[in-house]
């Protein structure tokens, strides 16, 4: 699967006792190295088709991070104007077009107590 969690601090005030929930980043990551323009899209964006441009680096790699809650997800990579599943990601759901979208689950440990 071409999705993983890293840890991404968050300043606390200083003196402050309490604990927070913090939610830890989720990347995303397609490599089309012949693309103009890749997005990521999903039921976590209302599939918005614009919304999350994807960072492209020289190798070809494009990522993107989110601070996603536990839950599951469907999404898909918009790569020049084409809708594809994640090449990466086996874990794919028949959606109601008939095509396919990939799915990733976000377990309890996104959220860090800080």
């Amino acid at each position: 699967m071409a999705c993983k969690t890293g840890a991404k601090k968050k300043m606390v005030k200083a003196g402050s006792k309490k604990k927070r929930k913090v939610i830890i980043s989720t990347e995303f990551t397609h490599t089309v190295p012949e693309s103009e323009s890749v997005f990521l899209t999903g039921d976590f964006n209302d599939w918005d088709p614009t919304q999350y441009s994807m960072r492209k680096y020289k190798n070809g790699v494009c990522k993107k991070k989110l601070k996603l809650k536990p839950g599951r997800y469907e999404y898909q990579f918009i790569v020049d104007g084409n809708w594809q599943v994640d090449p990466n990601n086996s874990d794919n759901h028949v959606n109601i077009h008939g095509s396919e979208n990939s799915v990733i689950t976000i377990g309890d440990e996104v959220i860090e107590y800080k």
